[in-house]
């Protein structure tokens, strides 16, 4: 760890040691537009270049190396609306720019770049991108990925086993598997890592999340069915040290201990940053029943990386992003005690490296866009997956996950009937793992090729936007070449309502390795997974429509968001048990079904109110269905099922911050989950059953305070209560015979929280 420090430290330092002649210079101020206060660390940047800087301690910036002509200079800051100046620079003369900033405590509107692969207004974009920020992070207490994406409208996240708490999330109602988690718009987390990976990713690395709901595979290639989840990490915009801890009492019973640490370091004239991560978590075992057997599992983990540039030119621009992350989890009984001495163990460790570089041109004309980028990810996993004091039950897998490709753009004036920007680009993606679980005769040998390009244009103006693009992939497990079509289409009549309606495709190879290949302790042995020799590909379809009402009344900001969605997804993989091995092992087969469908409608509502306060409220109402009832279970009193299991009808959130004299909050947050249908295998009990678990409210509440230290010393102590109600399962099995997949609703029993940041 202190050498990949050292390391780190190092990059940065010969980055950051550069210089450039003047040619034109920008000075002002930033205040709030409301107290008229200069506010510090404000993000000043020239639109559509790499020339920025950020304001000092009393709120003014100085920008050199502005080059000469008519400019858009934008001014952003957390928690404030970002604001536009229009300038003309002259070589060799200042100009002062002066911004007055209007505070925002929801985000309404920023600039993403899932929608179309390209940075872009999240107003004007084509199909719907819902963005998370760290400020909802923060307020809900997320230390990693998977807390925090339950506060997104069509987004659940769920835990799957009591032992090693694997956890997936679901976007509108689908498995885990059937959405691509991307790091910096790239395919780069693999199968492997995707089992445990939501969790092994801290917030304190993600400038913000970008969620699409609905079909990607024509932007992103395979397995974006229901959606994807692409995490921006961050970069330097200042320098900056923040070191936090954060220490949760889980049900009376087990500490979670999360230590995290960032810095960032800019050159004086923004030209070459760094940005240095790292965090380290240690939680306790906790047992609910008081059966001796673990519902949440021991987890020991740390994280570090770096995310750097450096501005070739005004116009160009490498980047680097690396991370290290390491992590231990273990479930059962006598966690301290070896796996094969005891009577149930999962246990798995982590060493995972993953990292990218990335190339950007932009033309001096700026209509010509050139991205080249490599991604890679490594993963070695030590595990064990074992009852009965089981000697054989160790495994050893490793994967390799390798995507490069390049895009380019190019902007018309007009291009037929209307402004537009034309994109193509090239991408291939390279994934091997290998998997040992000799105890149970399993040696899966994975080799994944696929060469996708892809070819889009965008029609555009600030009433109209129609995208039309397509994707083809070539996949060595498929035969066929693959054919993704996405249409796209947003309206804007009036400046409050924006219309968007959207048609694309998606299909999931048959790979031997995924998510659910995750092996589950039950009724005193194992259920393992295998594929049917006839398996065959998935494909998707995928419709949505949406109105987007957006209104300033007085001092108060209003965004209403309705959304209709329907997947219908052919050649379904579901899982069925066919038998019980000799060992006592339950072999379960994934095989293709006759289909499936989701549909139902998301809502959103965001508020921001005047004196500092916010609000969100979202809901979610879904079918989700197989087409035909399907056998899972060799019991005969188990009628066939239509309805997906562990999926709810009913869903949903809430978010409440207000601030008082920019230094107390409050904050409260909750999640709702409706009732759902879940299976229970045999074991503790005597035979495979269904279940109709209840519903669920998760409340939570929030406390933190800043003091002001000295000018640039800032010190914040918290505190809150998680699951304020304890609205948590309360039959689980018991003893070694349990099933361990048998848990659902909140991830968490009532948990208390103390925590401690400062900043400078």
């Amino acid at each position: 760890m202190k050498k990949i420090f050292t390391t780190i430290i190092l990059i940065i330092n010969s980055l950051i040691l550069f210089s450039q002649k003047s040619d034109a210079v920008l000075i002002g101020h930033v205040l709030d537009r409301e107290t008229q206060e200069h506010l510090p660390f404000v993000s000043i940047a020239i639109k559509d270049t790499n020339i920025g800087t950020v304001s000092d301690e009393t709120g003014h910036f100085y920008l050199p190396n502005v080059p000469e002509g008519k400019h858009i200079i934008l001014a952003s800051y957390m928690g404030y609306e970002v604001e536009e100046i229009e300038i003309m620079a002259k070589r060799n003369t200042v100009t002062e720019v002066n911004f007055e900033i209007r505070r925002n405590t929801i985000v309404l509107d920023e600039v993403v770049v899932s929608a179309n692969r390209t940075a872009t207004s999240r107003r004007e974009a084509p199909t719907l991108v819902n963005v998370m920020t760290p400020k909802v992070f923060e307020n809900t207490n997320s230390c990693n990925l998977g807390q925090a994406l339950n506060y997104q409208s069509g987004l659940r996240v769920e835990t799957n086993c009591q032992n090693c708490g694997f956890q997936q999330v679901r976007i509108n109602g689908l498995e885990g598997h059937y959405s691509q988690i991307l790091i910096d718009s790239r395919p780069v987390v693999g199968s492997l890592a995707g089992v445990y990976g939501i969790e092994q990713i801290p917030t304190n690395m993600i400038e913000r999340i970008e969620v699409i709901r609905g079909g990607g595979s024509a932007l992103f290639g395979a397995s974006a069915i229901g959606g994807i989840i692409n995490i921006i990490t961050k970069e330097p915009t200042v320098n900056t040290f923040t070191v936090s801890n954060n220490t949760s009492l889980i049900g009376g019973k087990a500490w979670d201990n999360n230590t995290t640490i960032n810095a960032s370091m800019v050159s004086r004239n923004h030209r070459a940053g760094g940005y240095v991560f790292g965090t380290v978590r240690n939680r306790q075992e906790f047992d609910a029943n008081n059966d001796g057997y673990s519902e949440i599992g021991r987890l020991k983990g740390s994280t570090v990386g770096l995310h750097s540039y450096y501005l070739i030119s005004t116009k160009s621009k490498i980047s680097l992003e690396y991370h290290y992350t390491n992590e231990y989890r273990r479930g059962g009984d006598s966690i301290d005690l070896k796996p094969h001495e005891v009577n149930v163990a999962e246990m798995v460790e982590h060493d995972i490296h993953s990292g990218n570089i990335k190339y950007d041109f932009l033309s001096k004309d700026e209509k010509h866009r050139v991205s080249l980028y490599s991604s890679i990810q490594n993963v070695g996993r030590d595990s064990y997956y074992g009852t009965g004091k089981d000697p054989n039950a160790y495994g050893k897998t490793s994967e390799l996950v390798w995507v490069t490709g390049g895009q380019y753009s190019v902007s018309f004036n007009k291009f037929l009937f209307m402004p537009a920007q034309l994109m193509t680009g090239i991408e291939y993606t390279y994934n091997t793992l290998h998997d040992e679980m000799l105890g149970y005769n399993r040696i899966i040998n994975q080799n994944i090729n696929i060469v996708g390009a892809f070819l889009q244009n965008e029609w555009k103006n600030k009433t109209l936007s129609i995208l039309i693009g397509a994707r083809l992939d070539k996949h060595n497990l498929i035969n066929n070449v693959i054919f993704s079509p996405r249409v796209n289409v947003r309206y804007t009549p009036i400046e409050l309502i924006s219309l968007r309606a959207s048609y694309s495709s998606g299909f999931r190879a048959p790979q031997a390795f995924d998510e659910d290949l995750h092996i589950t302790a039950v009724g005193g042995g194992v259920s393992l997974i295998q594929l049917s020799p006839d398996l065959r590909p998935e494909y998707s379809h995928s419709i949505s429509g949406s109105a987007d009402f957006r209104k300033t009344f007085n001092r108060t900001k209003v965004e209403l968001l309705v959304e209709g969605f329907y997947t219908t997804i052919n050649d379904v993989f579901i899982l069925q048990e066919i038998e019980i091995d000799e060992n006592g092992n339950i072999i379960l087969e994934r095989r293709n079904g006759s289909g499936a469908f989701v549909g139902g409608i998301n809502s959103e509502l965001k508020c921001s109110f005047p004196y500092n306060i916010g609000m969100q409220i979202g809901y979610t109402y879904q079918q989700s269905r197989y087409k035909e009832p399907e056998v899972w279970s060799e019991n005969p009193d188990l009628e066939p099922q239509k309805r997906m299991f562990r999926t709810p009808d009913h869903y949903g959130f809430l978010t409440f911050d207000y601030t008082l004299r920019d230094k107390f909050i409050v904050a409260l947050s909750g999640t709702y989950t409706g009732n759902m249908l879940v299976q229970h295998f045999a074991g503790y009990v005597e035979t495979d059953e269904e279940i109709i678990t209840p519903s669920f409210i998760d409340m939570n509440l929030k406390l933190s305070y800043d003091f002001d230290l000295s000018g640039s010393v800032i010190l914040q102590l918290s505190g809150g209560v998680q699951n304020i109600f304890n609205s948590y399962q309360t039959d689980f099995d018991y003893g070694m015979d349990r099933d361990a997949g048998f848990i659902y609703g909140t991830s968490l029993p009532r948990t208390y929280f103390l925590g401690v940041k400062i900043k400078m």
